[in-house]
């Protein structure tokens, strides 16, 4: 029961004392190398504080985007010690993926990732690997960052605590779910 050992950590984690500091760490990381999303944390921080969602997504933007701006500095100065790395993590395709975004996309690659389950991290380094200019980086990150922070909070604030009791009976179920989704995207998408 791999998701529901998660889910009930997660579940902890946001209804601990120190739950903001974990978000702003987790936040932090995520945009640079940390392989779980910051969505995971922010929901269930949502749902077990409703009255907090908005403050919840803002600490989850302004640090994501911090994280962020930390990655791209990586890309710029340290992307050949990087990429060894990613070839061996097995991100190195969806590094080259990115790098066509990038090439075809610009800015908006940064936005749909800032949104999207794609992993932020891979897009802060080719940001900076690809010398993109910091201030549009930055705007992009914080409008596909926000819009997805935003709006994870507020509708688990809404409607979480109202789901929550389904969600913890079929957390296994909407987990695999989820993995299968986003391997068929994968799939259908870059092969």
């Amino acid at each position: 029961m791999i998701f529901a050992g998660l889910y009930n950590r997660m579940m902890r984690w946001a209804s601990h004392p120190h739950a903001e500091r974990y978000l702003i760490a987790v936040s932090i990381f995520e945009s640079i190398f940390f392989p779980v999303p910051t969505a995971l944390m922010v929901a269930p921080m949502a749902v077990a504080r409703p009255d907090r969602a908005v403050r919840i997504a803002f600490i989850a933007t302004s640090m994501s985007v911090l994280g962020g701006i930390v990655g791209y500095y990586l890309g710029y100065f340290a992307i050949n010690l990087i990429e060894p790395i990613l070839q061996d993590v097995g991100y190195w395709e969806k590094y080259m993926t990115a790098q066509r975004w990038f090439s075809e996309w610009g800015f908006w690659a940064v936005v749909v990732a800032g949104f999207s389950p794609i992993p932020f991290k891979l897009f802060t380094l080719t940001a900076g690997a690809l010398s993109m200019a910091l201030l549009p980086f930055v705007l992009a990150a914080i409008v596909g960052r926000s819009a997805h922070f935003f709006l994870v909070a507020l509708l688990m604030a809404w409607a979480g605590p109202k789901l929550e009791p389904v969600v913890s009976k079929y957390i296994e179920w909407l987990g695999w779910t989820t993995v299968a989704i986003i391997a068929a995207f994968i799939y259908f998408h870059y092969v």
